[in-house]
């Protein structure tokens, strides 16, 4: 018996696909686009809500639950006098559609491969990466001006008169655009990790004299 042309289904199928119905009436195709929208919607909406809780941020990894989240849990953005508490996502994690997708998305598979490559499985590992890993939140950071941070923090409403002299002068290098969040509050909620030493060359040896 002969088998069917594949060419000729994939033809069929699209042909189907794209024909006028007529069985269904437009606003039963409307009702039905309209229903799988809502579901669509709606499943996006619980998905962003169950993932921009910090205890999945900080304990869906091992690596994380090990070596970060404990960090997170004794900052001053996790517990503070006025009881308002930054999350992980409201640091790194874009505010606003589609962007805040596309990042969780691709930090979702680059966490994935390398919690399974162990990157990061030991403390050892985690010290030797935390340099690498911290400029490239950093850069981030600076490409976009601090966004994150400026989502809550405000320089518009700061009140330099209860800041100290020291503060309020580095304060106007960030309202006159000359420095970002970033590049001071680097240490903010994770400690500050040690800038790897370079490696030291070795004199060439000189050839034997004959």
């Amino acid at each position: 018996m002969a088998k069917p042309n594949k060419p000729w289904i994939i033809r069929r199928f699209f042909r189907w696909l794209f024909s006028p119905s007529a069985r269904w009436s437009v606003f039963a195709l409307l009702l039905v686009g309209v229903a799988a929208g809502t579901v669509m919607a709606l499943s996006i909406h619980l998905a962003m809500s169950f993932t921009d809780r910090d205890d999945f941020c900080g304990t869906a990894c091992h690596s994380h639950e090990k070596f970060v989240y404990p960090k997170h849990k004794t900052s001053i953005h996790y517990s503070n006098r006025t009881s308002v508490r930054a999350k992980c996502v409201d640091c790194h994690v874009p505010h606003t559609y589609p962007a805040k997708l596309i990042k969780k998305a691709k930090a979702g598979i680059r966490n994935i491969i390398a919690e399974a490559r162990g990157v990061i499985s030991t403390q050892e590992k985690f010290d030797k990466e935390r340099w690498r890993l911290a400029n490239i939140v950093w850069d981030e950071m600076r490409a976009n001006n601090s966004a994150n941070c400026r989502a809550c923090h405000n320089n518009k409403e700061m009140d330099s008169k209860k800041q100290t002299e020291s503060a309020q002068k580095i304060h106007k290098r960030f309202t006159t655009g000359k420095a970002t969040c970033i590049d001071c509050h680097s240490a903010m909620e994770h400690e500050q990790p040690e800038k790897p030493m370079a490696p030291t060359s070795t004199p060439a040896a000189s050839p034997a004299t004959k």
